[in-house]
């Protein structure tokens, strides 16, 4: 059952290098977003730049598991 499973690892592997990139950026987006968030705590939009930064950053992996969860056994 799990013989194809490293050829999808394999297969997502470019998919998952331009993600990781992306995910630099939102580690990026997430410190500007914390820092802004503590000089002014009354911005709202915050919030919502920091949870885009946090699935930035999640991508990567999330992009290998369906990558390797559609590739059929």
């Amino acid at each position: 059952m799990g013989e194809c499973r490293p050829l999808g690892f394999l297969l997502g592997l470019p998919f998952s290098f331009l993600s990781l990139i992306l995910s630099l950026l939102g580690v990026i987006i997430w410190i500007l977003g914390s820092l802004l968030s503590c000089l002014c705590p009354c911005c709202f939009c915050c919030g919502g730049l920091l949870n885009l930064a946090v699935s930035l950053i999640k991508l990567p992996l999330n992009i290998i598991r369906w990558f390797i969860k559609s590739i059929p056994c």
